[in-house]
């Protein structure tokens, strides 16, 4: 019984040790950057309430999350000022870490969905991708 106890005792330290290195070569290691970024911008027509433009805002943050490879993602009203006018109401910013993923977002389903259940309140759209420089 004792062979047993000393034969344990050197393993979880050795144990816990490998799980530390798996950790730390986690946050170490490059991951692949991200390549794109979609700029959504969209205009409600007049009537449209705020509740629905809420709800827009969280149906869509909600149907991203069913689109692979979306990196990052956030959105806002936008900011009136007297120079921009009011062109867009809301705009949302997707990040792919491939052009291939944006590429299959304009083509899944959900989005496909998405926009078709909610278009009828929409004025005009500009949807648009770019490089990611760094």
């Amino acid at each position: 019984m004792k062979k047993r106890n000393k034969t344990l005792g050197y393993l979880v330290p050795v144990f816990a040790l490998c799980v530390f290195m798996l950790v730390i070569y986690g946050a170490y290691v490059p991951h692949k950057p991200a390549e794109i970024q979609r700029v959504v911008c969209i205009k409600f027509k007049p009537g449209t309430s705020t509740q629905e433009v809420e709800k827009h805002l969280r149906d869509f943050a909600t149907m991203k999350k069913a689109v692979k490879d979306v990196v990052a993602y956030s959105a806002g009203h936008v900011q009136k000022s007297d120079e921009s006018g009011e062109e867009f109401d809301v705009i949302h910013y997707l990040t792919f870490r491939t052009s291939d993923a944006a590429r299959e977002y304009t083509q899944n389903a959900d989005r496909q969905a998405f926009v078709k259940a909610n278009e009828g309140q929409w004025d005009k759209v500009l949807e648009m991708n770019s490089n990611i420089e760094k």
